[in-house]
Protein backbone atom coordinates (compact mmCIF):
# COMPACT_ATOMS: atom_id res chain seq x y z
CA UNK A 1 0.00 0.00 0.00
CA UNK A 2 1.09 3.46 -0.12
CA UNK A 3 0.86 6.55 1.74
CA UNK A 4 1.26 9.76 1.24
CA UNK A 5 1.62 13.42 2.52
CA UNK A 6 2.77 14.12 5.85
CA UNK A 7 0.13 13.57 8.31
CA UNK A 8 -1.15 10.30 7.01
CA UNK A 9 2.72 8.89 7.02
CA UNK A 10 2.94 10.05 10.81
CA UNK A 11 0.08 8.12 11.72
CA UNK A 12 1.48 4.90 9.88
CA UNK A 13 4.53 5.50 11.44
CA UNK A 14 2.97 5.83 14.79
CA UNK A 15 0.17 3.03 14.43
CA UNK A 16 2.36 0.44 14.56
CA UNK A 17 2.16 -0.86 10.60
CA UNK A 18 4.39 -2.46 9.13
CA UNK A 19 6.32 0.05 6.87
CA UNK A 20 8.67 -0.72 4.57
CA UNK A 21 10.18 2.89 3.70
CA UNK A 22 9.76 6.47 3.27
CA UNK A 23 10.56 8.09 0.01
CA UNK A 24 11.17 11.70 0.29
CA UNK A 25 11.54 13.91 -2.41
CA UNK A 26 15.39 15.51 -2.62
CA UNK A 27 13.66 19.06 -2.59
CA UNK A 28 11.20 18.54 0.78
CA UNK A 29 12.21 19.34 4.10
CA UNK A 30 12.03 16.01 6.03
CA UNK A 31 9.54 16.50 8.84
CA UNK A 32 11.45 15.93 12.41
CA UNK A 33 8.63 14.17 13.54
CA UNK A 34 9.03 11.44 10.63
CA UNK A 35 12.87 11.35 11.06
CA UNK A 36 12.12 10.78 14.65
CA UNK A 37 9.64 8.03 14.14
CA UNK A 38 11.67 6.41 11.38
CA UNK A 39 14.81 6.15 13.80
CA UNK A 40 12.60 4.43 16.43
CA UNK A 41 11.20 1.88 14.22
CA UNK A 42 14.30 1.17 12.34
CA UNK A 43 12.60 2.34 8.94
CA UNK A 44 15.12 3.72 6.11
CA UNK A 45 14.17 6.85 4.30
CA UNK A 46 15.38 7.26 0.81
CA UNK A 47 15.69 10.33 -0.98
CA UNK A 48 14.16 10.21 -4.79
CA UNK A 49 13.09 12.91 -7.13
CA UNK A 50 9.99 14.27 -6.70
CA UNK A 51 8.47 13.08 -9.68
CA UNK A 52 8.73 9.13 -8.60
CA UNK A 53 6.84 10.18 -5.42
CA UNK A 54 4.14 11.89 -7.78
CA UNK A 55 4.40 9.04 -10.18
CA UNK A 56 3.57 6.13 -7.54
CA UNK A 57 1.00 7.84 -5.64
CA UNK A 58 -0.77 9.17 -8.73
CA UNK A 59 -1.00 12.96 -7.66
CA UNK A 60 1.25 15.96 -7.28
CA UNK A 61 -0.41 16.89 -3.53
CA UNK A 62 2.01 14.16 -2.30
CA UNK A 63 4.13 17.19 0.12
CA UNK A 64 6.78 15.17 -1.08
CA UNK A 65 6.78 12.50 1.29
CA UNK A 66 5.49 8.58 1.09
CA UNK A 67 5.49 5.66 2.47
CA UNK A 68 5.36 2.02 1.55
CA UNK A 69 2.86 0.40 3.77
CA UNK A 70 2.74 -4.17 3.69
CA UNK A 71 -1.31 -4.45 2.94
CA UNK A 72 -4.03 -3.75 5.12
CA UNK A 73 -4.65 -6.63 7.68
CA UNK A 74 -8.59 -7.66 8.31
CA UNK A 75 -10.01 -8.99 11.04
CA UNK A 76 -12.50 -11.42 11.50
CA UNK A 77 -15.97 -10.07 12.34
CA UNK A 78 -16.34 -11.61 15.78
CA UNK A 79 -12.84 -9.34 16.82
CA UNK A 80 -15.02 -6.44 15.95
CA UNK A 81 -17.63 -7.20 17.39
CA UNK A 82 -16.47 -8.68 20.89
CA UNK A 83 -14.12 -5.23 20.84
CA UNK A 84 -17.32 -2.97 20.19
CA UNK A 85 -19.26 -4.89 22.88
CA UNK A 86 -16.33 -4.73 25.69
CA UNK A 87 -16.12 -0.86 24.59
CA UNK A 88 -19.97 -0.52 24.38
CA UNK A 89 -18.51 1.46 21.29
CA UNK A 90 -19.93 1.47 17.74
CA UNK A 91 -18.66 0.11 14.49
CA UNK A 92 -19.78 1.44 10.78
CA UNK A 93 -21.24 -1.12 8.74
CA UNK A 94 -20.64 0.23 5.02
CA UNK A 95 -23.49 -1.46 2.69
CA UNK A 96 -21.99 -1.10 -0.82
CA UNK A 97 -20.38 2.07 -0.40
CA UNK A 98 -17.83 1.93 -3.30
CA UNK A 99 -16.48 5.80 -3.37
CA UNK A 100 -13.32 5.77 -2.23
CA UNK A 101 -13.29 9.37 -0.59
CA UNK A 102 -16.69 9.05 1.41
CA UNK A 103 -15.32 5.73 2.57
CA UNK A 104 -12.04 7.72 4.27
CA UNK A 105 -13.91 10.54 5.39
CA UNK A 106 -16.31 7.65 7.25
CA UNK A 107 -13.53 6.19 8.99
CA UNK A 108 -11.95 9.53 9.98
CA UNK A 109 -15.59 10.67 11.78
CA UNK A 110 -15.78 7.35 13.35
CA UNK A 111 -12.36 7.12 14.58
CA UNK A 112 -12.50 10.76 16.24
CA UNK A 113 -16.19 9.66 17.45
CA UNK A 114 -14.42 6.38 19.05
CA UNK A 115 -15.91 4.13 16.99
CA UNK A 116 -14.51 0.76 16.66
CA UNK A 117 -14.01 -0.19 12.90
CA UNK A 118 -16.05 -0.57 9.99
CA UNK A 119 -17.57 -4.03 8.56
CA UNK A 120 -17.93 -4.23 4.98
CA UNK A 121 -18.95 -6.86 2.32
CA UNK A 122 -16.55 -8.59 -0.03
CA UNK A 123 -18.19 -7.96 -3.34
CA UNK A 124 -19.18 -4.19 -4.82
CA UNK A 125 -17.21 -2.54 -1.89
CA UNK A 126 -14.04 0.13 -1.81
CA UNK A 127 -11.03 -1.43 -1.84
CA UNK A 128 -8.87 0.04 1.10
CA UNK A 129 -6.06 1.93 -0.96
CA UNK A 130 -4.40 5.16 -0.65
CA UNK A 131 -6.79 7.25 -1.62
CA UNK A 132 -9.31 5.83 1.67
CA UNK A 133 -5.72 6.40 3.64
CA UNK A 134 -5.48 10.24 2.56
CA UNK A 135 -8.89 11.34 3.26
CA UNK A 136 -9.11 9.36 6.48
CA UNK A 137 -6.01 11.23 7.48
CA UNK A 138 -4.35 8.37 8.91
CA UNK A 139 -7.14 7.77 11.15
CA UNK A 140 -7.67 4.13 9.14
CA UNK A 141 -4.76 2.74 11.21
CA UNK A 142 -6.43 2.69 14.65
CA UNK A 143 -9.61 0.91 13.17
CA UNK A 144 -10.64 -2.58 12.85
CA UNK A 145 -11.61 -3.23 9.18
CA UNK A 146 -13.32 -6.56 8.27
CA UNK A 147 -14.74 -8.11 5.04
CA UNK A 148 -17.48 -10.24 4.89
CA UNK A 149 -19.17 -12.30 1.88
CA UNK A 150 -22.52 -11.51 4.12
CA UNK A 151 -23.36 -8.46 5.69
CA UNK A 152 -26.44 -10.06 7.16
CA UNK A 153 -25.23 -13.00 8.38
CA UNK A 154 -22.47 -11.33 10.10
CA UNK A 155 -24.98 -8.74 11.51
CA UNK A 156 -27.07 -11.62 12.95
CA UNK A 157 -23.94 -12.84 14.82
CA UNK A 158 -23.75 -9.69 16.01
CA UNK A 159 -26.87 -9.28 17.44
CA UNK A 160 -27.09 -12.70 19.11
CA UNK A 161 -23.68 -11.43 21.08
CA UNK A 162 -26.06 -8.70 22.52
CA UNK A 163 -25.12 -6.01 19.82
CA UNK A 164 -28.11 -3.21 18.70
CA UNK A 165 -28.60 -2.59 14.58
CA UNK A 166 -28.97 0.89 13.81
CA UNK A 167 -29.92 1.74 10.25
CA UNK A 168 -29.66 5.42 8.79
CA UNK A 169 -32.48 5.86 6.13
CA UNK A 170 -35.55 8.14 5.53
CA UNK A 171 -38.64 7.64 6.95
CA UNK A 172 -37.16 6.34 10.20
CA UNK A 173 -37.19 8.24 13.88
CA UNK A 174 -35.53 11.37 14.29
CA UNK A 175 -32.29 10.82 15.59
CA UNK A 176 -32.08 13.48 18.05
CA UNK A 177 -34.61 11.85 20.26
CA UNK A 178 -31.90 8.45 20.01
CA UNK A 179 -30.18 7.66 23.31
CA UNK A 180 -28.14 4.69 23.86
CA UNK A 181 -25.57 2.92 26.00
CA UNK A 182 -25.06 -0.83 24.29
CA UNK A 183 -23.36 -2.47 21.71
CA UNK A 184 -24.25 -1.01 18.35
CA UNK A 185 -23.70 -0.70 14.74
CA UNK A 186 -24.76 2.03 12.43
CA UNK A 187 -25.36 1.01 9.14
CA UNK A 188 -24.88 3.24 5.75
CA UNK A 189 -25.71 2.17 2.49
CA UNK A 190 -24.94 3.51 -1.13
CA UNK A 191 -26.38 6.96 -1.92
CA UNK A 192 -27.62 4.88 -5.15
CA UNK A 193 -29.53 1.90 -3.63
CA UNK A 194 -29.49 2.95 0.07
CA UNK A 195 -29.89 -0.34 2.70
CA UNK A 196 -29.72 -3.73 1.32
CA UNK A 197 -33.15 -5.22 1.94
CA UNK A 198 -31.76 -8.20 3.47
CA UNK A 199 -29.77 -5.67 6.05
CA UNK A 200 -32.90 -3.64 6.69
CA UNK A 201 -35.05 -6.50 7.90
CA UNK A 202 -32.02 -6.82 10.82
CA UNK A 203 -32.68 -3.31 11.65
CA UNK A 204 -33.78 -2.80 15.36
CA UNK A 205 -34.04 0.97 14.83
CA UNK A 206 -34.25 3.18 11.69
CA UNK A 207 -33.03 6.64 12.37
CA UNK A 208 -33.72 9.42 10.35
CA UNK A 209 -31.68 12.97 10.11
CA UNK A 210 -34.31 15.89 9.89
CA UNK A 211 -34.01 18.23 6.82
CA UNK A 212 -35.55 21.36 6.78
CA UNK A 213 -33.73 22.58 3.70
CA UNK A 214 -34.96 22.53 -0.28
CA UNK A 215 -32.26 19.83 -0.72
CA UNK A 216 -33.63 16.96 0.85
CA UNK A 217 -30.55 14.69 0.61
CA UNK A 218 -27.13 14.34 2.11
CA UNK A 219 -23.59 12.81 0.87
CA UNK A 220 -23.17 9.26 2.49
CA UNK A 221 -20.00 10.51 4.34
CA UNK A 222 -22.18 13.77 5.59
CA UNK A 223 -24.87 12.29 6.87
CA UNK A 224 -22.98 9.39 8.45
CA UNK A 225 -20.91 12.19 10.55
CA UNK A 226 -24.23 13.56 11.70
CA UNK A 227 -25.57 10.40 13.03
CA UNK A 228 -22.25 9.49 14.66
CA UNK A 229 -21.84 12.37 16.49
CA UNK A 230 -25.37 12.39 17.39
CA UNK A 231 -25.10 9.02 18.93
CA UNK A 232 -21.77 9.73 20.27
CA UNK A 233 -22.68 13.26 22.20
CA UNK A 234 -26.22 11.34 22.93
CA UNK A 235 -24.64 8.27 24.53
CA UNK A 236 -22.50 11.01 26.64
CA UNK A 237 -25.60 12.79 28.02
CA UNK A 238 -27.54 9.71 28.71
CA UNK A 239 -24.79 6.64 29.25
CA UNK A 240 -27.61 4.57 31.05
CA UNK A 241 -30.51 4.69 29.06
CA UNK A 242 -31.45 3.06 25.52
CA UNK A 243 -34.03 3.58 23.39
CA UNK A 244 -36.41 6.24 21.85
Amino acid sequence: MIVYGKNPVIEALRSGKEVEKVLLAHDAHPPYQVLKLCKERNVKIQKVPRQKIESLAGTKKTQGILALLSPVEYVPPEVLFRETIKKKSFFLTLDHITDPQNVGNLLRTCEVLGGTGALMPKDRSCPINETVVKASAGAIFYLMLSKVGSLSKALKNFKELGGWVLVVERGGRDIRSFNFSEACTLVLGSEGEGVSKSVMELADVVVSIPMKGQVNSLNVSSAGAIAMWSLASNKAEEPNHFGV
